[in-house]
């Protein structure tokens, strides 16, 4: 059977559905009131450092948005310099706003990519959290909706996404966005 994350998922299932928004705290507003989701928590200009687009670097600016419904993680994404090319931009201009991937939670982070580039998947986005922990997003849109983003599982990862669950499932509607540093 497989390992049960302290949030509610198991290891390598999917654990996030992100969407990208033209202006994330209306968009934190839109979902609230229609989902009755929260709390929301906010990470402006979010720390991805070793960023490569494409196999490029990068310096693309996103701010997220997460939140939790049971044990799924909803995520928004606002990209902040829109002229800077990215997966989001990409995305956006094929397709216009709204689903953009799968977050993946895996432990192997090197063997997941592997497997993921022999089924022909490029890695579209690379990049390191400020927490430490690997993230890539495998271009999956030929076969999918959309990407997957492989989120690298350390005890820091599952401690913040376990974090937020707990925040939601204890939610009475009070501080609605809360706003965390980088």
């Amino acid at each position: 059977m497989d390992q049960i994350l302290d949030f509610g998922q198991p290891m390598g299932g999917i654990m996030q559905v992100a969407y990208i928004v033209p202006d994330i705290r209306q968009a934190i507003e839109q979902y609230r009131a229609r989902l009755k989701t929260g709390p929301w928590f906010v990470i402006d200009h979010f720390p991805l450092f070793e960023a490569q687009y494409r196999g490029r670097p990068s310096e693309f600016d996103v701010s997220l948005a997460l939140t939790y419904s049971g044990s799924m993680c909803v995520e928004l994404i606002q990209q902040n310099n829109w002229e800077t090319p990215s997966v989001y931009t990409e995305v956006q201009a094929k397709r216009g706003w709204g689903f953009h991937h799968f977050g993946v939670s895996c432990r192997d982070f090197d063997a997941d990519v592997a497997h993921y580039q022999a089924l022909g998947h490029e890695m579209a986005l690379y990049g390191v959290a400020g927490v430490g922990a690997r993230a890539a997003y495998m271009d999956t849109s030929d076969a999918l909706p959309g990407m997957i983003e492989l989120i690298e599982m350390t005890d820091k990862t599952e401690a913040f996404f376990t974090m937020m669950k707990t925040a939601a499932e204890n939610w009475d509607g009070s501080d609605p966005v809360r706003v965390l540093g980088a």
